[in-house]
């Protein structure tokens, strides 16, 4: 795993073991094998087996193990440990103690997946936990839980909410859920663009080809870029005077708005993304 902040998590189904490296080829910053939802009952136990048998240092991915209330947690703990497990995903999550046990298993990073109305409320609890890098927001099962009916105006304060918990914990900015719409590029075109929109740092994708566009929405567009460069060379040109661009004032919040993109923008071009 790359030490940068991953904007694709791609699940790949446990019980599928011939997709594990065609997941890992398809562009994702991370891929999560899926032991929880993907998998029915009656085939958790082969699932498992084979992630255990084909995780490895030469090509690391997360797990995403089966809730902590559930028959098979506990046995699922002991991938936790294995090399090339990057870091587990746990869902339903709601407990810093079990996110504790998962560290106290050998996982070397949790990312608590909050899917219920509990694990809003504990959400400061589970971003302060030790082992923990970054929320994610699974969005459908929490609309379940909750009561809600939408995926947008319904969960933006949820949204919000994961966003600053996350800047005040001081971990990375959270993952938001999944498109459902596999062949609907408007649809993931503007889910993406809205969790960007909100703070969030990155997505679920449940298809390989939803990995490039969102990607690529995560990036600054080339107006970003734009707007951004012509208010570093106001600012330039300014030498710390006041100054205006396009009729608005360029501050110094501003200014490091821009200095961010830009910032952005070259990292995006060395690492060819």
């Amino acid at each position: 795993m790359k030490n940068t902040v991953a904007r694709t998590y791609l699940f790949v189904p446990g019980d599928r073991p011939e997709r594990f490296a065609k997941a890992c080829a398809a562009g994702a910053h991370a891929v999560i094998i899926d032991l929880e939802d993907a998998v029915p009952p009656a085939a958790k136990q082969a699932a498992r087996a084979a992630a255990a048998g084909w995780v490895s240092p030469d090509h690391p991915v997360f797990v995403r193990v089966n809730g902590a209330g559930s028959e098979w947690f506990t046995d699922d703990l002991a991938l936790c440990g294995l090399p090339g497990v990057a870091g587990i995903v746990l869902p339903k999550a709601e407990s810093p103690a079990d996110v504790a046990r998962i560290k106290a298993a050998g996982a070397t990073l949790v990312l608590p997946l909050i899917e219920t109305a509990q694990g809003v409320w504990n959400a400061h609890a589970l971003a302060t936990t030790s082992g923990v890098q970054r929320l994610m927001f699974g969005s459908i099962d929490f609309q379940l839980d909750a009561g809600f009916d939408g995926d947008v105006d319904e969960l933006l304060y949820v949204r919000s909410q994961l966003v600053l918990v996350s800047r005040v914990a001081g971990i990375q900015s959270p993952v938001d859920g999944v498109t459902t719409a596999i062949d609907d590029p408007e649809q993931l075109r503007a889910d993406t663009q809205r969790a960007r929109r909100l703070g969030f740092g990155g997505k679920l994708c449940i298809h390989p080809k939803q990995v490039e566009p969102v990607n690529r929405y995560f990036m600054p567009g080339d107006e970003d870029i734009a707007w951004a460069r012509r208010v570093l060379q106001a600012a330039e040109a300014a030498q710390g005077a006041a100054v205006a661009l396009d009729g608005k004032m360029v501050d110094l919040p501003v200014i490091r708005k821009a200095e961010e993109i830009m910032s952005e923008a070259e990292r995006a071009e060395k690492a060819g993304n």
